[in-house]
């Protein structure tokens, strides 16, 4: 006779076992229809589950973000189902659930089109209408590899191939369709929410460019329609500012195949480069940052002693001389304990805070790179902090309070914060980790923000809390981090004099604020639409004549900003004001100063702000103190202008 608890605290009995479905129904018929799947005692489950004990329970709706995850789960089944109906010849691969959506990967030699997405999308609308039961079965290893190589599924059998001897696998079957699968799923096809197919690609099987192109087919699923608009919206909006086609726009980057993976930086993406550069590194020298520069190849054995070589071999770029062999170094740490070994420490030293521009590689597979969000060739605004134990959690604080004052420098305000906890193959104590998760929480109740717990996720050397900002058009990008590392300082023989004079081993924390230099640029690209806030525009002021008449007032006024440390460009061309005004608006440029006669015998500047805003006529000077207030904001008040 189970007793079931539910969120509210109430509890209800039954004379027997039930499902999580006859639950809902007991509540009400309304919640039985909304209900998707459960969740019994923290684990998810389908509906059909038998509950024939004492337990937690919470029913799964659409309005939950795990409910939302079963529609696009379900709805990835009911695109593999539609595919192989009307191309029966098409073996299914895998189909994760992907943020807002989910894919599916098909081996189909043809290869798809558009017109196929199309059909593929009306056969999906039929098998949700049609409103097929979903149910799970089990089977063993064995049973499973038979099952798909009976139906001649070569590539489910090989993936399972690879699932330990012993484990039982849950198959989940719709119609005349079955798929390997740990579900949870919805209760039939007719439960699943509103989608759209959104485009097609490649993909290599198992990410391994030596492997067959599958055909990948992308789509996104919501509870409603409203939810779906809102997100195609979104799309629309992030199409728009993409960064790959404003880079090519504005004139900052570019990057072609010859060097796949890495920057061609033109000189107005590079001055934007080197402002966040010259910006960080004012911030990490107010903070007592000592800033080292270190090689980008290092002899191979170095990387064995730290244990990088050990998990990320495969990432690393290699090359000999004079046989020895080098890695490009993908990270920067180890190199960062070597400064710290040059000479002795005492705790009086420590803190030690260590930071550097630090040039990586990393052999990521092609078909992964993106633009500047995903490269092989990058620069972290890397840092490592070298303390006692006893100094961790202030160190955490002050690092946190740091970060957040520079996301905000750069307009960004809303950050989701995850605390991620020891994981199962973990070195170190579970005293050490135990105080460093109590450290790092303690860290960021002092300065008061929200967190989550991410639990056993954290790296193997030591906890870690991720920061994720949210940009203009919702999107969560993560980007900081603070690490703690109970490893390589041990490794690398790094030690510090304690107070009783013994030698003892630092705590050391990875930290970094923006990441990937390339990647946050990215991510500015988007958030801003390509009009950057003043202080990082690579103009920040064009200066534009009338006639030739001006145009010696024109260089003058140049001259008084470019002293003043402003970006500005001059515009002397025999063309029309209005031609002018038009191109640089284009080019997203902050302000656009037009000089006339009148302008030139009142020794003023006619003042037009991006977004098309007119400011009115005002002196060289005004417009000066307006620019330099502007400049002085950071990303602070300003908003995206298209």
């Amino acid at each position: 006779m189970p007793a079931i608890t539910l969120p509210d605290g109430s509890s209800r009995k039954f004379d027997q076992a039930v499902t999580v479905m006859d639950v809902a129904n007991d509540i009400g018929p309304g919640l039985a229809r909304a209900t998707l799947a459960g969740e019994i005692n923290g684990e998810l489950v389908d509906a059909s589950t038998l509950i024939n004990e004492d337990v937690q329970l919470r029913l799964i709706t659409a309005r939950d973000p795990e409910g939302l995850e079963v529609i696009r789960h379900s709805t990835a089944h009911v695109l593999a189902q539609a595919v192989q109906r009307l191309f029966p010849k098409a073996q299914v691969t895998i189909g994760p659930v992907i943020d807002n959506g989910f894919y599916y990967d098909f081996s189909w030699a043809d290869g798809f089109t558009p017109e196929d997405l199309d059909r593929i999308a009306a056969e999906m609308r039929r098998i949700k209408k049609d409103d097929l039961p979903i149910t799970r079965q089990e089977m063993s290893r064995g049973e499973a590899i038979q099952f798909f190589q009976q139906k001649g599924e070569t590539y489910k059998a090989e993936i399972i191939r690879d699932i330990p001897e012993g484990d039982t696998l849950s198959l989940y079957s719709q119609g005349e369709f079955t798929d390997l699968c740990r579900g949870p799923h919805a209760p039939s096809t007719g439960r699943l929410g509103v989608f759209k197919l959104t485009k097609l690609a490649g993909a290599y099987w198992r990410g391994d460019s030596d492997n067959e192109m599958l055909q990948r087919v992308y789509g996104t699923a919501w509870a409603d329609k409203k939810e779906l608009k809102a997100y195609l919206l979104r799309i629309e909006e992030a199409e728009k500012r993409d960064h790959r086609k404003l880079g090519k726009q504005l004139g900052l980057f570019h990057m072609q195949e010859e060097a796949p993976g890495m920057v061609f930086w033109h000189d107005n993406g590079w001055r934007i480069y080197t402002e966040i550069q010259n910006y960080i590194r004012k911030r990490m020298r107010a903070e007592n940052y000592q800033e080292v520069n270190t090689p980008e190849l290092v002899d191979l054995s170095l990387w064995e002693r730290s244990g990088h070589a050990e998990k990320f071999l495969d990432e690393m770029f290699l090359t000999k001389s004079e046989h020895r062999t080098y890695a490009i170094k993908p990270m920067n740490c180890p190199c960062h304990v070597q400064i710290y070994n040059q000479g002795l420490h005492s705790y009086r030293d420590l803190p030690l805070r260590m930071a550097e521009f630090g040039s990586c590689h990393r052999d990521e597979p092609s078909g992964s790179l993106h633009g500047l969000m995903r490269v092989r060739a990058f620069t972290q605004d890397d840092g490592h902090i070298f303390c006692t134990p006893e100094q961790v959690q202030s160190e955490g604080e002050s690092f946190i309070k740091l970060l957040y004052s520079v996301y905000r420098d750069f307009g960004f305000t809303d950050i989701e914060v995850l605390l991620s906890t020891k994981p199962e193959n973990h070195i170190g104590t579970d005293e050490q980790w135990q105080q460093a998760e109590i450290a790092l929480a303690a860290s960021l109740d002092a300065v008061g923000v929200p967190w989550q717990e991410n639990p056993g996720e954290g790296a193997f050397y030591g906890p870690k809390i991720e920061f994720s900002l949210r940009d203009s058009i919702g999107r969560i990008w993560q980007c900081g981090t603070l690490q703690l590392d109970f490893n390589i300082p041990g490794r690398l023989d790094a030690t510090y004099i304690s107070e009783d004079s013994s030698r003892k081993t630092p705590v050391m924390f990875h930290r970094a604020i923006l990441g990937s230099l390339e990647r946050f640029i990215g991510i500015l690209i988007e958030h801003y639409a390509g009009a950057m806030p003043a202080f990082l525009a690579p103009v920040q002021v064009v200066i534009m004549n009338i006639t030739d008449k001006q145009a010696d007032y024109c260089r003058n006024t140049a001259k008084m900003l470019e002293q003043q440390g402003f970006r500005v460009n001059l515009d002397l061309r025999n063309e029309k004001i209005n031609y002018k005004i038009r191109e640089h608006s284009l080019a997203k440029v902050p302000y656009l100063l037009v000089v006339g006669d009148r302008e030139v015998e009142n020794q003023q500047v006619a003042v037009r702000k991006r977004g098309n805003e007119d400011l009115g006529v005002m002196s060289v000077e005004d417009f000066a103190n307006r620019l330099a207030t502007d400049v002085a904001a950071y990303g602070r008040e300003n908003k995206t202008e298209d």
